[in-house]
């Protein structure tokens, strides 16, 4: 039997610590009814139409008379609609266990956000229920402003697709602040293996936060920088998560889930990201030891991916993958573009004209290895080695994304020759590749979004026949079969994922 409460413990997903709140306005017209069994509270109600007031302090089991915490409003003689408000919250004070730089004895817990504004709990509840016509005002403002962004930039379909994602997006999130006035944003990977601060989950979903308020990523790249800045992780490359949701205290034996290429890349290009679109230059200068470090190794490693997993790791590991070299060599020019906007000191080996002059080797030496120029029409492969194969290349988003017009042009129109010459051919979008037909969503966002305006609008059709014909009934999933609409056979069952923020790729980029 679990023992509660266990503060940083969860079971099933679900947190062993808190304290659940359940409320409504306070009147003379309210009663309630609180720890009795669910058949006499239900059966006083409908003989007095009203509950007595009273505390139940048999503290039992769930199954064990089935406790039950009712509020009744009297609302007299009704002859027009009427409204009551209820709030139901889950308050922790201790909310993330972080081992970051400043803690140096152990793991800092760092405290709820609203803790910083609020004495008690209580008083958050109230000042949320009381507020709620501004709240949800605001609410409806935010909806009517992603509704209308979206469907000017890309129609209905599209606007369907980013109004869906929003709060599946910003539910996976935890804020946390700790010592030295320091606030971090956290994020679980939710359904897969509730790893927290997943550097290639926060890339697919990043287009969400660039869009509504870019130090949104700043946040969530904070403690992955703080953690690796003070030697807590071991490799050369960058790390893929901070541990276990809500642990977030790393790997110090270097053993998590290696994507060397993947995660290198990833922070790089978000960073650079960050700093375009917030005019904060200054961000790249305080982390240049970690950003050197990853550009040295995509110096070395990005052209020729050695054998290993990408983000997709569920399609297994490979070697020579082109679509992660694409992200790697994307990766390592973005360097040149900090060089050119930070204060950054480029020691020797990365010299700026040096690794501008490689990278730009590296890409043509990619067009090379990684295209069939035979096929009609010719396409990115999956692998160097596999002509007849063929790639999703949504990494070509992050080149559009940081405005490095680095990727020839005729890759672009290359890719959207392509995926016409395939869309018909399944019902619900594109594979990720020619291995299943498995599709992910939130990379055929990607790829749309760099499309041409015939193609870009097809894949989000697509999309959104699958969001309204797939017969799953749980929260939307980010891989499906393509044919089917179902969860992929012989693969896992994804739902309610934060990477679904991608579906913003579209909206994120620079007008």
């Amino acid at each position: 039997m679990t023992s509660f409460p266990r503060v940083f413990a969860e079971e099933a997903d679900v947190a062993l610590w808190g304290e659940w709140y359940f409320g409504t306005t306070a009147s003379d017209s309210v009663s309630y009814r609180t720890g009795h069994s669910d058949v006499n509270t239900r059966q006083q109600f409908i003989d007095h139409g009203r509950l007595d007031n009273k505390m139940s302090t048999s503290f039992r089991s769930t199954n064990d008379s089935w406790p039950v915490f009712a509020f009744s409003h009297s609302l007299g003689s009704v002859t027009s609609q009427k409204l009551v408000l209820f709030t139901i919250g889950l308050a922790q004070q201790q909310v993330i266990n972080f081992q970051g730089c400043i803690a140096m004895n152990g793991p800092e817990p760092l405290v709820a956000y609203w803790s910083t504004v609020y004495n008690t709990s209580v008083e958050c509840l109230a000042a949320f229920h009381s507020g709620w016509d501004v709240e949800s005002r605001d609410a409806l403002m935010l909806d009517f402003k992603i509704q209308s962004d979206s469907y000017d930039i890309g129609g209905q379909n599209y606007a369907s697709l980013t109004t869906l994602v929003v709060r599946q997006t910003f539910g996976s999130l935890q804020v946390a602040h700790g010592l030295l006035n320091r606030t971090y944003l956290f994020i679980k990977e939710i359904s897969s293996d509730g790893d927290i601060q997943t550097v290639d989950v926060i890339f697919p979903a990043h287009p969400i936060f660039l869009y509504l308020n870019p130090k949104l990523l700043k946040l969530l790249l904070e403690p992955l920088y703080h953690h690796q800045w003070c030697r807590r992780y071991p490799n050369k490359w960058a790390m893929h998560d901070l541990g276990s949701f809500p642990n977030a205290i790393g790997h110090p034996n270097g053993k998590d889930e290696a994507m060397p290429i993947e995660e290198c890349s990833d922070m790089i290009i978000m960073t650079l990201a960050y700093v375009l679109r917030s005019g904060n230059s200054d961000y790249i200068n305080m982390h240049q030891t970690q950003l050197l470090q990853w550009a040295r190794f995509l110096a070395d490693d990005s052209l020729i991916p050695a054998y290993q997993l990408s983000t997709d790791d569920f399609a297994g590991a490979l070697a020579n993958q082109t679509n992660l070299a694409l992200k790697g060599i994307i990766g390592l020019r973005a360097v040149v573009e900090m060089a050119g906007i930070g204060s950054i000191d480029i020691p020797d080996w990365v010299y700026y004209s040096q690794v501008r002059e490689k990278s730009a080797r590296y890409i043509q030496d990619w067009a090379m290895l990684g295209v069939n120029n035979a096929s009609d029409p010719p396409h990115a492969t999956l692998a160097y080695n596999l002509p007849d194969s063929y790639s999703l290349l949504y990494n070509l988003y992050a080149d559009r994304l940081l405005g490095l017009d680095f990727v020839p042009k005729w890759v672009y129109t290359m890719q959207s020759n392509f995926y016409r010459t395939i869309l018909d051919d399944y019902e619900y979008g594109i594979p990720l590749d020619s291995r299943r037909d498995w599709a992910k969503s939130d990379w055929q966002a990607f790829a749309a979004a760099v499309a041409e305006p015939d193609v870009q609008e097809a894949m989000h059709d697509q999309l959104a026949r699958f969001v309204e014909e797939t017969p799953t009934t749980r929260p939307l999933t980010d891989l499906y079969d393509v044919e089917t609409g179902r969860f992929p056979t012989g693969g896992p069952s994804f739902i309610n994922r934060p990477v679904l923020g991608g579906f913003f790729a579209l909206l994120a980029l620079p007008r």
